[in-house]
């Protein structure tokens, strides 16, 4: 099979509309990004050679499964900002970011800072200590559902909902956390990856904080 022609910005803006400000932005976090690789591991090295694919729409798809007026997000794990930054900068008015890695905090802060998103804060604790309520969580390469689920419920407002990056294995994922009756699942195909997936589950929150 023929491998696909890296995306370019105009190539990412031709399947997620957004503004040309927006695209500024996330061009100055990919040149971020790749400054700070040479001194900090935030993605994998052959991930670049196709970031606007393997990171920005991977992370910007998930904008579209965001609920209406959503204000508050949380992004566990965030490492290189990825999707929360991105989401961010498509317009989520308050962003967590949730990386208990001290250089990739700082590597967040900076990238959040330069790319003018105001409405980020940077939680560099582990995810157990936090204490927000949030609209929606993200995640991307985390955990098992498993594990991730008891991990952002008591993050979730009411009627909140987890948006999340999954690959080959949410089926699976999805037997082994075995409460699926109790919680609305959806599944759709990934953008940017033909194996991957995106995990909505909605009624994951067993009551308002």
């Amino acid at each position: 099979m023929r491998r696909e022609a890296p995306l370019d910005a105009a190539g990412f803006a031709a399947q997620v509309p957004v503004s040309r400000e927006t695209v500024e932005r996330l061009t100055l976090y990919l040149e971020l990004l790749r400054q700070w690789q040479k001194a900090i591991n935030l993605v994998g090295a052959s991930t670049l050679d196709d970031a606007w694919r393997r990171h920005i729409l991977d992370s910007a798809q998930l904008f579209r499964h965001l609920p209406a007026g959503c204000a508050t997000l949380a992004d566990l794990g965030s490492g290189a900002g990825l999707p929360g930054l991105v989401l961010a900068a498509m317009g989520v008015p308050e962003v967590h970011l949730v990386e208990s890695d001290r250089r990739k905090a700082q590597f967040l802060r900076e990238a959040a800072r330069r790319m003018g998103l105001a409405g980020v804060t940077v939680h560099p604790v582990r995810i157990e200590t936090l204490s927000l309520a949030v609209d929606v969580v993200t995640a991307r390469a985390l955990a098992p559902l498993v594990q991730l689920v008891p991990l952002a419920r008591p993050l979730l407002r009411a009627g909140g909902r987890l948006v999340l990056l999954k690959g080959r294995g949410v089926d699976a994922e999805l037997t082994a956390l075995g409460e699926v009756g109790t919680m609305r699942v959806e599944l759709h195909p990934s953008l940017a990856d033909p194996e991957g997936r995106v995990l909505v589950l909605q009624e994951v929150a067993s009551s308002a904080p």
